[in-house]
């Protein structure tokens, strides 16, 4: 399953790289997020990995985040792996005048279990539904501070 999301974040693109660069931002942005741990390689650096930890209704999921390229300002892609999933995702930032910046994300999951295969095959907008959820949660944080963290 392929899709992307688009986004316009009202500040110049280097202030909102600071802001969506730090590890310790995601609480704010990323709803259900329960932990964060660096498992390997430099922190932030291609090839490094983290662990995260999401409360998603009654389920918990853990998945390994791994840094494939970071080329910023201008791009930055990472793979999530969990059970039955593996998800791509190609980011693009692209400055639109000297404060504000489009944010194009680029998804692609491969599932490989029964129960994920027939999620993706019942609920696909549901997958779209999420990753421009926090898309605008990151955009309200970033712009104004307001924090999902808790909610």
């Amino acid at each position: 399953m392929k899709y992307s999301c688009e986004i316009t974040i009202h500040l110049p693109r280097e202030r909102m790289l600071e802001i969506l660069d730090k590890p310790e931002n995601m609480k704010h942005w990323q709803k259900g997020l329960l932990r964060y741990e660096h498992i390997s390689g430099p922190p932030e650096a291609e090839g490094s990995q983290m662990e995260l930890e999401y409360q998603m209704g009654k389920r918990k999921i853990t998945m390994v985040e791994t840094i494939i390229k970071k080329d910023l300002p201008d791009e930055f892609h990472v793979t999530y792996d969990a059970k039955g999933v593996h998800n791509l995702q190609k980011n693009y930032f692209l400055e639109l005048d000297k404060n504000s910046c489009k944010w194009v994300s680029e998804t692609e999951f491969t599932f490989s279990g029964l129960a994920m295969k027939l999620m993706a095959l019942l609920m696909p907008g549901a997958f779209k539904k999420q990753s421009m959820a926090y898309l605008k949660d990151f955009k309200n944080f970033a712009e104004s501070g307001q924090s999902v963290a808790g909610l």
